[in-house]
């Protein structure tokens, strides 16, 4: 039954029953990202809006379409974060991350906010995870930085993608592609859509990246970037893919891939899974070798990628992959009598303070009702508890998969507990 309130539009919520999920994910990439010895870092969900469009570009969709800006009651206006990659850069320079010299890597985990349609694991509230590797332009960190979207899909029991790389280059060999582009794209100009008329003039690459079908048949014909290459970039990507292949990740060579963000440079990757339809790429990302600059640091360069959660669910379920176990208490503490119930309540604080995650049913009394209620909360045991086991300072444990009971002491039955939980 609907309420009077329904939520906005392109948001859900993560109910109980899937919340699981989500944290599965979340753990499963702090382990990953662990492997690799990257270290959490946490922005605030809105930042000045000037900071995206300076970095993200001022042509690009985001900016252009999606971006949620609001004033302030000072009329600064301010955006909902609808990437992660320009605030933890802005936080790079700004706390002076770099101040060593070494890498700085880290990792994210949080929403962003895009306005646009609504589809099928694409939200205007999306949840969002990344990686940021800012400090060095030698193609082993490209390599690496791919390395940690592959173990994390093949962690989570992924098979059916692929990893999809371009070079994009830099600006010294972009000048003749634009031209490039610009000379081919402009012979088709009646055919283009609204948004790729102004791009043509504005930024020709992002031509390639137009979602709407008659742009895309165009584009499969436009010219390569990999013909443009300067010989900096040819080396980097090549020496790319020699890493690559070193660490055992297969990879398939899209000269189409752009990305559409203005501030990628040189190498550009996506993994796509196969299972899904036009919304089906589960990572994407590249290097970013200006942006540091451009954002008021030194010249240093960084690649990264981001994901997000609500696509890789979709495709996890496709595959029928599990989530690890929802989530359930250790034990369920029956009591039958006032005595007992009163006694419960100290000893499932009790059980709680050694680490066993333990529920009761307070306004339950019989115990049918209690039991049914052990059973729906999924614990593996049952701690029975009468008036009479009080008194003889005995409890009923009982494995609730097989059936199996048998009477423990009080004084015994947390170390019991703990043996059989295995909990340390």
């Amino acid at each position: 039954m609907a309420g009077k309130y329904q939520i906005p539009r392109g948001t859900f919520d993560i109910l109980p029953e899937d919340s699981y999920k989500w944290q599965y994910l979340k753990n499963t990439f702090r382990e990953v990202t662990r492997m690799f010895n990257f270290k959490e870092i946490v922005t605030p969900i809105f930042e000045k809006s000037e900071l995206f469009e300076r970095s993200v570009g001022v042509s690009s969709d985001i900016v252009q379409k999606e971006m949620y800006k609001f004033k302030d009651k000072k009329g600064r206006i301010l955006a909902l974060r609808p990437e992660g990659t320009a605030p933890i850069v802005r936080s790079y320079v700004e706390n002076n991350l770099g101040r060593d010299g070494d890498l700085s890597k880290l990792f994210y985990i949080g929403p962003m906010f895009r306005y646009e349609r609504p589809q099928k694991g694409r939200y205007r509230q999306h949840f969002q995870y990344g990686i940021e590797n800012i400090g060095s332009e030698n193609p082993y960190i490209d390599a690496e930085v791919i390395a940690v979207g592959f173990n994390f899909l093949k962690k989570l029991g992924l098979d059916n993608f692929e990893l999809q790389i371009n070079s994009i280059g830099c600006p010294n060999c972009t000048l003749d592609y634009n031209k490039a582009l610009v000379k081919y794209f402009s012979s088709y100009y009646d055919e283009l859509c609204s948004d790729c008329k102004i791009r043509i003039k504005k930024n020709p690459k992002r031509l390639l990246d137009c979602k709407v079908e008659s742009c895309k048949k165009i584009a499969l014909n436009a010219p390569s970037m990999l013909d443009y290459l300067d010989d900096e970039c040819e080396i980097h990507f090549k020496k790319v893919q020699e890493n690559l292949s070193k660490i055992n990740i297969p990879f398939k060579i899209n000269p189409r891939i752009v990305r559409g963000l203005d501030y990628y440079t040189k190498t550009a990757f996506e993994f796509i899974d196969n299972n899904l339809g036009a919304q089906n790429t589960l990572i994407g990302g590249g290097r970013y070798d200006g942006l540091v600059k451009q954002l008021g640091g030194n010249d240093v360069p960084g690649i990264g990628f981001a994901g997000g959660f609500e696509r890789l669910i979709v495709s996890m379920e496709k595959e029928g992959l599990q989530f690890g176990r929802e989530q359930s208490p250790d034990v369920f503490l029956v009591t039958l009598g006032e005595e007992a119930k009163e006694f419960g309540i100290s000893f499932l604080s009790k059980l709680r303070n050694n680490r066993i995650s333990a529920e009761i049913s307070i306004d339950k009394n019989s115990l049918k009702a209690q039991m049914k209620a052990a059973n729906k909360s999924k614990a593996p045991f049952a701690l029975i508890l009468g008036d009479n086991e009080i008194k003889k300072e005995e409890i009923t444990l009982k494995n609730m998969e097989t059936g199996f009971q048998e009477l423990v002491k009080l004084a015994d039955i947390v170390e019991k507990l703990l043996q059989i939980l295995k909990i340390k």
